[in-house]
């Protein structure tokens, strides 16, 4: 495959999101996670294995921390409820994820893989330092969010329109995030692809504690039309099956709860969202993942995000696109703390 493809998919991110975006634990006793499979080797034969010690969660702690995520709604949709405490090691609530986004082929996908590694790690470190000093009461987990199934503008040998990234690619991430104690997300966009077919091939890795998953509506285009040409769909039926998977890692090898993310910025992009199944082995993100001027991102997370409760929220920033149109600027973390519920997952692209 060649790269000029991999650059195509960063211009479908650009291009059809403009069109539709309207927008510390406490408890008892801690167990070592296994870390399933050891150690990823990258290149130049570093170590990426990582050992997670698992502290059963504080319910009473999680429950305070949902309500406070809740920012005093009203409405009776935020905290969700019914939603099962999570298992021991659990991220969420109990600290906010803050990632970058992008791949290492792309300058035009994301910060991950627009600047140099140690000067993207050194401006994530400063985003987490903000953030903390704007809501000091919650940690700050960083985190790299890698886009390791890239939909493409070519259809490629089997006609599927996206294009799996060498595991060398993503030992380098793993590496990478090691250097900051840094978590990672692995994301997906099938294209014509499925999620069944997709998922399974990168289970070494989901293996691994520190190692999430993403997957993308926007590219999973159901109905055959090649990517970037419209907007594409995930059903529950879908997202279950991911956290099922996911849901089975943790069981077998004795995992902490893997947070999964689905981008979302239209409502057509997650259909039947009130089935979706929560799970005490995964941890369900909605990420709104909209760009514009402040007040679109703001009506975008309202009724895409606030209006469809699943269980936590997330946001994405844009270092570019944001600025594109008045005022030019992007939202503050003191600004998306006020946002009912307060995201806990923060993505910058």
């Amino acid at each position: 495959m060649k790269l000029k493809h991999v650059l195509l998919a960063g211009l479908f991110t650009f291009s059809s999101l403009s069109l539709f975006s309207s927008c510390s634990q406490t408890g008892g006793k801690t167990t070592k996670a296994n870390t399933a499979g050891g150690a990823a080797a990258t290149a130049d034969g570093a170590d990426t294995t990582v050992k997670a010690v698992l502290t059963p969660i504080d319910t009473a702690l999680y429950d305070s921390l949902m309500v406070k995520l809740a920012n005093g709604d009203t409405t009776g949709k935020w905290p969700v409820k019914k939603t099962p405490y999570p298992l021991a090691g659990a991220i969420l609530p109990f600290k906010r994820v803050v990632a970058f986004y992008g791949n290492l082929f792309s300058k035009k996908m994301g910060i991950l893989g627009e600047l140099p590694p140690k000067e993207m790690l050194a401006k994530l470190k400063v985003e987490a330092k903000n953030w903390e000093k704007a809501d000091p009461k919650t940690p700050v987990q960083p985190a790299l969010h890698y886009i390791a199934v890239v939909a493409q503008g070519d259809g490629g040998k089997d006609g599927k329109y996206r294009y799996r990234m060498p595991f060398k690619q993503i030992d380098t991430v793993l590496y990478l995030a090691k250097k900051i104690d840094g978590i990672v997300f692995l994301d997906v966009q099938v294209s014509l692809s499925t999620i069944k077919d997709e998922l399974p091939l990168l289970e070494k890795y989901l293996m691994m504690p520190q190692v999430h998953f993403g997957m993308d509506p926007e590219f999973s285009m159901k109905d055959g039309s090649k990517p970037g040409k419209r907007i594409g769909t995930y059903d529950a039926a879908d997202i279950n099956y991911v956290s099922g998977y996911l849901a089975d890692l943790v069981k077998k090898y004795n995992l902490p709860p893997k947070i999964l993310i689905i981008h979302r910025f239209t409502r057509k992009m997650v259909t039947n969202y009130q089935n979706i199944k929560l799970r005490p082995e995964v941890q369900v993100v909605m990420d709104m993942d909209g760009w514009g001027e402040p007040d679109l991102k703001l009506g975008t997370y309202r009724h895409f995000i606030f209006s469809e409760p699943v269980q936590f929220t997330g946001f994405k920033l844009f270092y570019k696109n944001d600025l594109k149109k008045e005022p030019h600027r992007m939202l503050t973390p003191a600004e998306l703390l006020k946002y009912k519920p307060a995201p806990i997952y923060i993505q910058y692209q």
